[in-house]
């Protein structure tokens, strides 16, 4: 299957601290995904795979976390399209 990209995992270590312990690994990965895309370091897309979720239902989680998952960028996309769709 040439051109596909092949899927690999990325190993994060952290400090063996007691107060980590409580952490599952979705938890972490989770919180992670959703820190990467408030920053805007990461797409929603790529987000949601780090959390291992489909898109909605990562969504709803950003929704849950009041983290925006309209941007400024998209707002401006939609108003133009609209303008075409129904010039006045």
């Amino acid at each position: 299957m040439a051109g596909l990209p092949l899927q690999s995992n990325m190993i994060i270590t952290l400090p063996d601290d007691p107060a980590l312990a409580e952490f599952a690994e979705s938890d972490i990965r989770m919180d992670l995904a959703c820190a990467l895309y408030a920053a805007g370091r990461i797409s929603r897309s790529v987000a949601a795979r780090m959390a291992g979720m489909e898109r909605l239902a990562f969504d709803e989680e950003l929704y849950q976390r009041r983290i925006s998952s309209y941007t400024e960028e998209m707002l401006e996309e939609d108003i133009a399209t609209l303008s075409k769709l129904f010039p006045r």
